[in-house]
């Protein structure tokens, strides 16, 4: 297949899975909470959400329970840092798992509801006909699924859990702050790097083409192997990492770059959903342009729409690139750069030489 037919509206059993989500009667564990305290961990889910977590595959609860009698129990049992948002209530299990969903900004299509009750699968495939539901009677079966292995583990795979709770102490330090966001990001101390990839980065850089699709300017996914070809074929690949005073959110940012003589194309510019309320969308871009600019060559842009990407073209938009081709879905957009956007005041730009 043509890399220019490689777009972001792959079929929903092609998805890597980013999310279980766990029953827990008769699924989790063996009985029913609140008919019995002695309810035990079914044989074998320890090692099942160890190892999900290991591979970067975030866990989570939809359980119809008493709230803090299950929570309890999990905590009791040892496993309550490994469960994100839990939503545990009387709800049906379809709006937990959009809750869900919302809470950690990554979309159904990527996730996966382990249920022992027949009812509550097809309530939720009814709504949700885009999610992976499975019999608790598979458990067994669970990490061999296609679809539960990525091709590569990284570190910033085996740290997903623990990234996404630093962005929960984040989020509610920002719910109590009562001046203007910016006065906010500037309480964080963020610094923003980017720097030429190397080979020790390009399995985190697949993993993000292949994952990220809100903040993704074509939907075009590359192989470790592709971007290691092109980073020594004369592209300009790039990435880009941010760290707060609580801590790193990773390697973050990707940018590809074909260089010609007369103008350069950006053939591929994503940012991590994790990072959308930072306000640290314009950096990578801005940053090309400048480079372009002192190179003398005019900046174009490849933006393909896959229904979920529409923040990526009012960001080249906003950054004065105007519409100059159109050929089907690719919209070729160039821009003049008699105007380059400063990087914000409230983060520290480090670039990498």
């Amino acid at each position: 297949m043509l890399k220019e037919q490689q777009i972001a509206k792959a079929k929903a059993e092609e998805q890597a899975i980013k999310c279980v989500v766990w029953d827990l009667d008769n699924t989790l564990w063996d009985g029913i909470l609140l008919e019995s305290d002695t309810v035990s961990l079914r044989e074998n889910v320890v090692e099942i959400i160890k190892e999900l977590d290991r591979r970067g595959i975030l866990n989570s609860i939809a359980s119809r329970n008493d709230y803090d009698a299950a929570m309890a129990k999990v905590e009791a049992l040892g496993l309550k840092e490994y469960f994100l948002f839990p939503e545990i209530s009387w709800n049906p299990k379809s709006h937990s798992l959009e809750a869900i969903a919302k809470s950690l900004n990554i979309a159904l299509d990527t996730f996966a509801f382990i249920d022992d009750q027949p009812f509550e699968r097809e309530e939720v495939l009814f709504a949700h006909p885009e999610v992976l539901c499975v019999d608790a009677a598979d458990l067994s079966e669970l990490l061999d699924m296609p679809r539960m292995k990525p091709r590569f583990i990284t570190p910033e795979s085996q740290l997903r859990r623990q990234l996404y709770q630093s962005d929960i102490v984040r989020s509610r330090v920002e719910e109590e702050f009562t001046g203007a966001n910016e006065e906010f990001l500037a309480t964080l101390d963020m610094t923003f790097k980017i720097k030429l990839a190397e080979e020790s980065d390009l399995q985190r850089a697949e993993e993000l083409t292949f994952r990220t699709h809100q903040l993704n300017t074509t939907g075009y996914t590359y192989s470790y192997q592709e971007l290691n070809e092109l980073r020594q074929d004369g592209h300009l690949l790039l990435v880009a990492s941010l760290d707060d005073k609580y801590g790193p959110y990773g390697t973050i940012g990707l940018a590809l770059v074909e260089k010609g003589e007369a103008f350069w194309t950006v053939k591929l510019l994503l940012m991590s959903c994790r990072v959308m309320s930072r306000g640290v969308g314009t950096i990578m871009m801005s940053y090309i342009m400048d480079q372009a600019k002192k190179a003398n060559v005019r900046l174009r842009a490849n933006f393909i729409p896959n229904g979920r990407n529409r923040m990526m073209y009012v960001t080249y938009k906003f950054g004065g690139f105007k519409e100059i081709e159109k050929m089907g879905d690719l919209i070729i957009l160039e821009n003049d750069l008699s105007q380059i956007q400063p990087f914000p005041d409230y983060v520290k730009v480090h670039i990498v030489e």
